[in-house]
């Protein structure tokens, strides 16, 4: 099992990453995500809107343990990250946690 907060650290440090439900929206929309984190208290519409769209682009999501202001001192942002879209996973190993959690 791997450490999801040193993952996702090492995802923003090393690979490309956007942040915020709009993005991850968007980015499940044209298929251009290869894993989309999604913090547990995200809004219900836009959870169910991530996961819709990521179901018909076969993008796994990942709910976060945490709270999206968790999710965002993971990331080491001082700010709230309700969705985190990772489109290049960089020198981390975040896409692991896919094969042991998968929704």
């Amino acid at each position: 099992m791997i450490d999801i907060n040193k993952a996702i650290a090492n995802t923003v440090k090393t690979g490309k990453v956007l942040f915020g439900t709009n993005n991850a929206i968007k980015n499940a929309k044209t298929g251009k995500a290869k894993l989309i984190i999604v913090a547990s208290n995200c809004p219900r519409k836009n959870h169910e809107d991530i996961e819709y769209y990521c179901r018909l682009s076969n993008i796994p999501v990942t709910i976060y343990n945490g709270t999206s202001i968790d999710l965002g001192a993971a990331c080491g942002k001082p700010f709230v990250v309700s969705a985190l879209t990772v489109r290049e996973p960089g020198d981390s190993d975040i896409l692991k946690i896919t094969e042991a959690t998968n929704v």
